[in-house]
């Protein structure tokens, strides 16, 4: 019997230099205005910019003419998104967009490497117990010498550089649920899975970082539901979640003072509810077209760091309007969109399985992100991805993304499920 092989997804093209020349315009005036928000025009800002699109153009003409890709939709999405972030944080502390912006090359040095590293799936079947290990260390780390910043003990800090091991540890829990269930698997290999679940949501309980352990737990879920389409199965642990978050509601005082306040802001706007209450006044103040980069008021109203991590968001709809923040939104949409399309043609179980992961976590953690600010779901602290200032979640944010890249069969020339040659 002829072997059965996959077509390529039907994906209309664009023409991408068009494509990027239309994104480098509109960073060139985003970032000008950026820079000119302060009280004095920021040539940081402006260099900042600069080099973050050239980074851009080299990496697109390299790999067109180089590897024959023609496939960058991610790529424009996510350089996109972080052009927005560094325009957003160089209107209210220029030095720090500068910072940003070389972590954001940092990012897709680590996104280009990983997606090679993906392509080979034997090695990553080998990789499978090195990274699972490797998460767990670097959880213990944690745990052991972890700072507490606003709650939560997630940071800890090496030569004078904070990283938030939780966010590296995103990407090893893709990568170790999809590896491990590749294939049919055994109850032996599940179990494994499980145990490292549990293992990660629990240390992230004891840190106190509850809004990733969140993010942990529905990624979990998408993980074991694309494994076995059991919804009962899902019932009992969605069940079991919430019973565990009853007990860590009525025991932990941080989070239980997150949660009294809950759809209650507008009783105490400048005592518990003051970064919500003032957040969606400004986005209300915004309207469908915003004031303006540098015009608006929450920026004033809260600390810097609340200003472009947290609540990125609140700003952008205020002074960007709140058409763009829905832009914003559905460019997370596209991405989970793509990584569907990509699932049902990928070459394995493992790139199907780590796609729709991936996708979802980023949705998820975007969702967290807004309807916190916006009091529809308890606050958690969550950032934006690949807007909110933060080195640790920006190289992550890139490197989830790497997997919707290689569960596309285009990004390694396949064709028709044959590589080329």
């Amino acid at each position: 019997m002829a072997n059965k092989t996959k077509k390529l997804p039907v994906i209309k093209p664009i023409n991408n230099f068009a494509m990027l020349a239309m994104l480098t315009a509109f960073q060139i005036v985003t970032g000008y205005f950026s820079a000119a928000a302060g009280d004095k025009f920021s040539v940081k800002v402006i260099i900042s910019f600069c080099i973050f699109i050239a980074v851009e153009w080299v990496y697109v003409v390299s790999f067109f003419t180089a590897m024959h890709r023609r496939n960058f939709e991610l790529e424009f999405i996510a350089f996109f998104l972080t052009g927005v972030g560094l325009a957003v944080i160089g209107s209210v502390a220029p030095s720090a967009c500068f910072k940003q912006m070389i972590i954001g090359v940092v990012g897709i040095v680590g996104y280009t490497i990983l997606v090679f590293v993906l392509g080979n799936i034997e090695l990553c079947m080998k990789l499978r117990m090195p990274v699972a290990i490797g998460a767990i260390v670097l959880l213990i780390i944690n745990l052991v010498l972890g700072k507490v910043v606003y709650g939560a003990q997630n940071w800890i800090e090496i030569a004078g550089v904070t990283v938030q091991p939780s966010e590296f540890v995103k990407v090893a829990f893709i990568f170790v649920g999809a590896a491990t269930l590749e294939k049919i698997q055994t109850s032996k290999n599940i179990i494994k899975f499980i145990v490292f679940s549990i293992a990660c949501v629990g240390t992230l309980i004891l840190i106190r970082d509850f809004g990733t352990a969140l993010i942990f737990f529905i990624t979990f879920l998408i993980i074991a539901f694309m494994n076995s389409g059991d919804f009962k199965t899902i019932g009992l642990a969605v069940s079991a979640a919430g019973l565990g978050g009853a007990i860590v509601i009525k025991y932990k005082s941080y989070v239980t003072k997150r949660f009294a306040f809950y759809r209650h802001i507008w009783e105490d706007p400048f005592g518990s509810g003051y970064q919500q209450t003032h957040v969606l006044t400004g986005m209300a103040s915004g309207g469908l077209l915003g004031l303006g980069i540098g015009n608006g008021n929450i920026r004033y109203y809260l600390n810097d760091y609340l200003t472009y991590t947290d609540d990125v968001f609140g700003i952008i709809c205020e002074e960007w309007g709140f058409i763009f923040g829905i832009v914003l939104v559905l460019s997370f949409v596209a991405i989970a969109v793509s990584a569907l399309v990509n699932s049902i043609a990928a070459r394995s179980t493992f790139y199907s399985i780590s796609a729709v992961a991936s996708s979802g976590l980023l949705l998820f953690q975007t969702a967290l992100n807004i309807f916190g600010i916006t009091d529809l779901l308890p606050l958690t602290g969550v950032t934006f991805p690949f807007v909110s200032q933060g080195g640790s979640s920006l190289i992550s944010c890139w490197a989830i993304l790497a997997f919707i890249k290689a569960s596309d069969i285009r990004t390694y020339n396949y064709l028709g499920g044959v590589k080329k040659k």
